[in-house]
């Protein structure tokens, strides 16, 4: 147990220690002074050796001891203050500059205690006594200068204006890093005014340059654009030469080709000439030939024919006029015959008519019977054959067959004819008298 308590004691002696530590113990930032005043916090100016009523550190740690000493810190940060400054010119032409400060507390002792006894609790009043200080300095500065010095020379203004603020900034233990004037106006217009002769001769040299400019911008392209149609044309030249040389090429080869074609062709053609010659034409001739001399001996034996016809046709003309002469003169001589044998023996004649076409007489007698619609035979069939010799001996069958057979014959002697049916004597039936009956 009292090994532990020892232990704790000397844990909580240690938290303490650090505790007591970190409560007096200080470290100043890079960009901070620590200003340490109070019991024992004095120390000298390692830049000047005058003993100072306070302490500064700056990089490092210090032992602060509380209730007796008091640690503040004083920033060494940049800092911007801005300018904006009525003047009057030498000229009395009032003016508006513009311009910005770039400052901060000096790195030296002698400039942090200078700003430590000034800004230590009123840092922030830094900016409003620099714009003051630089303002003045400002006004001074510009009062002893024309607009146009002010617009020709803005770094001999900045110059003079920082030289002059340097020693009172020393004092308040600060530093420029940097002034810069921005813009400077005025209410009248005077520094327009003023720079108008100049603006319209910038802008007359302007235009001039740029005319002179486009003009050598024009020459150049007009140059330019005839180098290329000096070179397209000469490009063209050569095309067309080569193109000629080409086409020329070509010709002759196509020349070379339709000579070479034409006399493939030529000599296709004569070997089809005498192949036509060969198969076609001597064959076609050789038939041809063959064909007429049929034809010619066609012709001859038609002539032949048509002439034996034609001898033929007059023969058999001649003899069947002969025959028919020949006829006349028998069929004359049987008329005259029958004439005479009429004229002697009429009843002989008759009767031998009546012998000759005894078939049709009987014929025709028969049809007379036609003409009946009602007949009654007696005695059977010896009544009938009664009947029939009747009608042709008293009917007038028989007779009228008779006379005209008889006119007939007188007909060949200067009589009258016989009755003719068709260019032939008429037959027993034809030759009845109409009305008959049996």
């Amino acid at each position: 147990m009292p090994i532990v308590a020892l232990a704790i004691g000397a844990v909580v002696a240690v938290i303490i220690l650090i505790i007591i530590f970190k409560a007096i113990w200080r470290v100043a930032e890079p960009n901070e002074a620590l200003i340490i005043s109070g019991l024992g916090a004095r120390a000298h100016n390692r830049d000047t050796a005058e003993s100072l009523g306070f302490k500064i550190t700056t990089g490092k740690g210090t032992l602060v001891l509380p209730g007796f000493q008091t640690c503040r810190r004083l920033s060494l940060d940049t800092r911007v203050s801005t300018l904006e400054v009525t003047c009057v010119t030498s000229q009395g032409i009032k003016v508006h500059v513009r311009g910005v400060v770039i400052y901060k507390v000096g790195d030296d002792f002698t400039s942090i205690a200078n700003a430590a006894r000034r800004f230590l609790d009123q840092q922030k009043l830094m900016d409003d006594k620099t714009h003051q200080l630089f303002a003045g300095h400002l006004r001074s500065i510009v009062g002893n200068l024309t607009v146009e010095d002010l617009l020709r020379d803005r770094d001999r203004l900045t110059n003079q204006v920082r030289t002059s603020s340097a020693d009172e900034m020393g004092k308040l233990g600060l530093v420029v890093d940097s002034l810069q004037i921005q813009d400077i106006e005025d209410e009248v217009g005077y520094i327009d005014n003023l720079g108008k002769p100049d603006s319209a001769a910038v802008a007359a040299a302007a235009r001039i340059a740029e005319a002179q400019r486009n003009q050598e911008a024009t020459e150049a392209e007009q140059r330019a654009e005839q180098a290329n149609a000096g070179q397209v044309r000469d490009t063209e030249i050569k095309k067309r030469e080569y193109q000629g040389q080409v086409d020329q090429a070509a010709a002759e080869a196509r020349q070379q080709v339709i000579l070479k074609e034409t006399k493939n062709a030529e000599l296709e053609a004569d070997r089809r000439e005498k192949a036509l010659e060969a198969e076609v034409r001597k064959p076609a001739d050789a038939k041809a030939y063959e064909r007429v001399t049929l034809a010619e001996a066609e012709r001859q034996a038609a002539v032949a024919t048509a002439s034996a016809k034609a001898e033929a046709t007059k023969m058999a003309g001649q003899a069947e006029a002969e025959a028919t002469r020949v006829k006349g003169l028998a069929e004359a001589e049987s008329i005259k015959a029958r004439a005479d044998a009429l004229a002697e023996n009429q009843e002989a004649v008759i009767a031998q008519q009546l012998a000759e076409n005894w078939p049709e007489i009987v014929a025709a007698g028969a049809k007379v019977f036609g003409n009946v619609d009602n007949m009654v035979v007696l005695n059977g069939a010896e009544g009938v054959e009664d009947m029939l010799a009747k009608a042709l001996t008293l009917g007038g069958t028989g007779l009228g067959v008779a006379r005209q057979l008889l006119a007939s014959m007188n007909g060949q002697n200067g009589q009258p004819d016989l009755a003719v049916h068709n260019g032939r004597p008429a037959s027993p039936e034809q030759a009845i008298e109409p009305g008959g009956t049996a």
